[in-house]
């Protein structure tokens, strides 16, 4: 989860948010170049008097500031689009769960199951036990199994709302009457932390997202125990 002061993004836990962050540091990258060579043209050109003739008009130069911007652009767009179809990949997924945001809670079903779905509400803040965390803990989290590809179907009862995890790389719209899916898989175990991204009223900002990943074992006996409970 994220850090005080912290400027990058939260630790990649899945494959796709690690291609997501190569990318936002290659794109980084270019825009850093470019911005130390236009710094230094503008500096040269204060600072120096001295001018020519094939500067001030020279077709190679025009060919030059005309490619090399094409080229560039395509240096950024192809690992883009890359990624953009990779989000849109889906690979025979292990398990579905449909997201249902309400307000001010999410819903979960796992359709892969009879009779497996609970609803999750935020931890009041005098509710909390000491190592929770104030606005992002949930009574009941969104277990999957690690390393399997996971198919989250999310749409909304209500309003607007939007189903996000950074650490995952997931973030998609719950419309209303409408069906969106994503896929992830979950590198390794652990807890990550979402919250509703999309202004949906008064308590927009205590709908949080909370997923815990767990080896296949473990989600197996949960998954039983929750069904026995029900």
């Amino acid at each position: 989860m994220a850090q005080p002061m912290q400027l990058g993004f939260q630790d990649a836990a899945s494959p796709l948010m690690e291609e997501l962050l190569h990318f936002h540091d290659h794109a980084l990258m270019i825009i850093f170049l470019i911005s130390v060579v236009v710094l230094y043209i503008i500096v040269l050109m204060i600072s120096t008097k001295l001018t020519d003739t094939y500067i001030l008009d020279s077709q190679e130069i025009e060919i030059i500031w005309t490619v090399l911007p094409a080229i560039i652009l395509i240096l950024i767009a192809l690992p883009s689009l890359r990624i953009l179809y990779l989000m849109d990949e889906i690979n025979d997924p292990h398990l579905t769960i449909k997201a249902v945001g309400h307000q001010w809670y999410w819903s979960y079903e796992y359709t892969d199951y009879e009779d497996l779905g609970f609803d999750s509400y935020m931890i009041p803040t005098q509710d909390l036990t000491p190592g929770q965390f104030r606005l992002l803990e949930a009574d009941h989290r969104m277990v999957i199994p690690v390393e399997s590809p996971i198919r989250i179907l999310i749409s909304a009862e209500d309003v607007l709302h939007s189903w996000a995890v950074p650490s995952l790389g997931v973030k998609m719209d719950a419309v209303p009457g409408r069906l969106n899916q994503v896929t992830f898989i979950a590198a390794r175990s652990g807890v990550f932390y979402g919250q509703c991204s999309e202004i949906c009223g008064a308590n927009h900002s205590f709908m949080p997202i909370v997923v815990e990943a767990v080896p296949l074992a473990h989600f197996e006996s949960w998954s039983s125990m929750m069904l026995e409970d029900t």
